[in-house]
């Protein structure tokens, strides 16, 4: 199981902060946000600005998604 969790501008486009999903072994960053645009098409443009966090840690599209993993999805800030 996956935790999901949605900040800014990814939790408006997706309507919601976060949630659980079950991936497949080996699933990666990458299928799992595609799998998210795919659920949420108006979100997508937003989705593939993100940055994501694996638990806590900057993911790369390619990183492999444990069981057991969070996501965090962030838009990019701006501010001071």
């Amino acid at each position: 199981m996956l935790e999901l969790r949605y900040f800014a501008a990814a939790r408006a486009a997706l309507g919601r902060a976060g949630e659980t999903m079950t991936v497949d072994d080996g699933a990666t960053v990458a299928e799992v946000v595609g799998r998210l645009s795919a659920g949420a098409p108006e979100a997508a443009p937003v989705l593939s600005r993100c940055s994501v966090l694996l638990d806590g840690r900057r993911a790369a599209p390619d990183d492999v998604v444990p069981d057991g993993a969070t996501l965090d999805v962030l838009p990019p800030f701006a501010g001071g």
